[in-house]
């Protein structure tokens, strides 16, 4: 059996998401270790420089599929793809980042294939010639090694800035090999009759610093301070569960199990008390700042620094003492 590993690269409009280069990172030392290539599969309309990026990171060689129905993503056609590939030639394994495209399309592609799933894992590793997958459990308290049956392709994602990328290499060179759609375009039960574009700030899915707001912030206006200190620092604002539920933010900035889960350099948690539903989407952060006025709020057994005081005064503070030092260094 074949022991390559396929790597699926999200891209949209052209631009590779940056967790594509993530899991070919993550599935470089995999393929590796089983002593076979690494295969990008590159799916989109225009997207042959992509295929030869994705060799630069790491790729020993793509697929590329350049088709006017995978124009946006839409399931159907791009599920159609990979489950042929997966057929065709019986790679080891197939990774994809853990974006909310990849969570489906690996979801998608999994039940056809008839085979498991590890998902949002933060670890890969080979043990006596098979694939073991390692992924946080209850909420983030645990990690668990998931090891996989004798079906083929094992199917992976993995989480978001657990892996580095690795260097580009302008100079390295691999096989691409154009390969036709699976669908036609009135095959594809789903279409796209438009977008809706919001005011652009920073993903928080991207973001390197995050700065969030609870119930303590009090209102809507609470928010106010919070965006004024991510600003500063060039992060991007979250909120809790609570404050969403309360109608004070739209639910694009709620981190938590039924939020986005993010894995920030520095996440400072405003008002916000450390429900574990919170705390399910951020606890992996690097480092973890807490300001509240209650002492013993949960958020503070997971913080690296705490704050007990007054929000708002400490968020004034800090917006100000980190613009006057952001000043001096321009």
């Amino acid at each position: 059996m074949a022991e390559d590993i396929f790597v699926w690269i999200e891209q949209t409009d052209g631009q590779a998401d940056s967790i594509a280069w993530e899991a070919l990172s993550a599935a470089r030392t995999v393929a590796d270790d089983l002593r076979g290539s690494l295969v990008a599969i590159v799916t989109g309309e225009n997207v042959d420089r992509l295929a030869e990026q994705a060799i630069q990171y790491g790729a020993d060689r793509a697929f590329v599929v350049n088709d006017s129905t995978l124009t946006n993503f839409r399931l159907e056609p791009y599920a159609a793809i990979v489950t042929q590939l997966a057929l065709l030639h019986e790679p080891a394994a197939i990774v994809m980042g853990a974006s909310n495209a990849g969570l489906e399309l690996s979801a998608y592609v999994a039940a056809k294939l008839g085979v498991g799933l590890a998902a949002d894992c933060i670890a890969l590793a080979v043990l006596d010639g098979e694939l073991v997958a390692t992924r946080p459990a209850l909420i983030g308290n645990l990690t668990v090694k998931v090891t996989f049956g004798q079906r083929r392709p094992q199917m992976v994602t993995v989480r978001r800035h657990a892996f580095s990328v690795l260097p580009i290499d302008t100079n390295r060179r691999g096989e691409i090999n154009s390969v036709d759609a699976a669908m036609t375009e009135v095959e594809v039960p789903t279409k796209i009759e438009g977008f809706e574009t919001v005011a652009s700030e920073v993903s928080l899915t991207d973001a390197r610093i995050i700065v969030s707001g609870g119930r303590g912030i009090g209102g809507p206006k609470g928010f106010v301070p919070v965006k004024a200190l991510a600003d500063v620092l060039g992060g991007a604002m979250g909120a809790s569960r609570a404050a969403v539920d309360a109608g004070w933010i739209p639910y694009a900035h709620q981190v938590g199990q039924t939020g986005k889960t993010v894995q920030p350099d520095l996440y400072i948690a405003c008002g916000i008390s450390g429900a574990i539903q919170h705390l399910a989407g951020m606890k992996t952060s690097r480092l973890i700042v807490a300001i509240n006025k209650d002492a013993e709020a949960p958020i503070f057994k997971y913080s690296h620094y705490g704050i007990v005081g007054d929000v708002f005064q400490h968020l004034r503070a800090l917006t100000e003492e980190f613009r006057q030092r952001m000043a001096r260094e321009l």
